[in-house]
């Protein structure tokens, strides 16, 4: 059903759950059906052949995915002819190395994978499903078990498999500030290493108080498509009262309405200190450098710093714009 990439993408659940959960919240599958049928522009994209593989390993959970999906399906007739639903019961690994037979003629796939823990998961199964270019993944990162046993020495099989190596055991000692940061870091380098993607973000997640709950980590060979997951996860208001953040340079930034931009103020100075640069190089740096997007470059960021007289610009119109082809000095400091 994968065999071909040509006008067909796919999104790929790899822990789908039930569907609907016992409050009468939508699942993941739910949500991704809803989004894509419920588009705007959805209409116009009848050219291009949708495919949602949704697996769920739990007899039970499948069994109510299911139904939720027929219910999904019945609830829309008629059902779109470009958008085709498969659900599994599979072991994920299972999955996982079954659709990496494809190799490269894999269509261009969005994983979501979010399993239950640090179990379950291995990254050479990632790096060989999404091994095709315009593979993307975005993944939950269990980051309290991964900060409670990554140094237990009981489960060491399991973090092996998820980290690719067994430099987790090099982690700092429980209870240290680093030893998050080290544990998280060690995942984004080897998704880079492992499984060859050349730019990989995390969002940590965040309560009301400040504590770190888990992260949500997005890999792709593509700096357009970093940039435009930056957007939208700087645009929702996430559930339950969680927040998303980065740092920065030593700093936290908070995804909010009103970006604070002082800490990438401060990293463009360090950066480009003393040069002068093609516009569109200072915005692919900070997209793939930063937390921020390109939308919090020219007018959020820099045209505050050129009234401050920190930079100046170049082949352009008028002060405080930076079209492209513009080239842009940061005074040294």
């Amino acid at each position: 059903m994968l065999a071909s990439a040509r006008g067909r993408v796919v999104f790929l659940d790899g822990f789908a759950g039930p569907g609907h959960y016992d409050g009468g919240e939508p699942g993941s599958p739910i949500i991704a059906l809803s989004a894509l049928l419920d588009h705007s522009y959805f209409a116009n994209l009848g050219h291009c052949e949708f495919v949602f593989v949704f697996n769920e390993k739990d007899p039970d959970r499948y069994r109510c995915l299911e139904a939720n999906l027929k219910t999904l399906q019945a609830s829309r007739t008629p059902w779109p002819s470009n958008v085709k639903v498969h659900a599994s019961n599979e072991d994920f690994a299972v999955l996982a190395k079954e659709l990496a037979s494809y190799g490269r003629k894999l269509a261009p796939t969005f994983a979501f994978i979010d399993p239950f823990g640090y179990k379950g998961l291995e990254l050479q199964d990632l790096a060989d499903l999404l091994a095709a270019d315009r593979c993307e993944l975005f993944c939950y990162f269990d980051f309290n078990s991964a900060q409670r046993f990554a140094t237990a020495g009981n489960v060491d099989e399991h973090f092996e498999a998820l980290f690719g190596c067994d430099d987790f055991k090099n982690a700092p000692p429980a209870g240290t500030p680093d030893r998050g940061e080290f544990l998280i870091g060690l995942f984004e380098r080897q998704l880079g290493k492992v499984a060859n993607f050349k730019y990989v973000q995390s969002f940590a997640m965040r309560n009301g108080q400040g504590i770190l709950g888990h992260y949500l980590v997005f890999a792709t060979r593509s700096l357009r498509g970093l940039d435009k997951m930056k957007q939208v996860m700087w645009k929702i208001d996430p559930l339950g009262g969680y927040s998303f953040s980065d740092r920065l340079a030593g700093q936290e930034v908070l995804f909010g309405d009103t970006p604070d931009t002082d800490p990438l103020r401060g990293a463009l100075l360090d950066h480009f200190a003393g040069r002068s640069v093609p516009i569109e190089e200072v915005v692919d740096w900070v997209v793939a450098m930063t937390p921020y997007h390109s939308s919090h470059v020219k007018r959020a960021t820099l045209k505050p710093m050129e009234n401050d007289q920190l930079i100046t610009a170049v082949d352009r119109r008028r002060p405080g714009e930076y079209p492209r082809g513009c080239t842009v000095t940061f005074f040294a400091q």
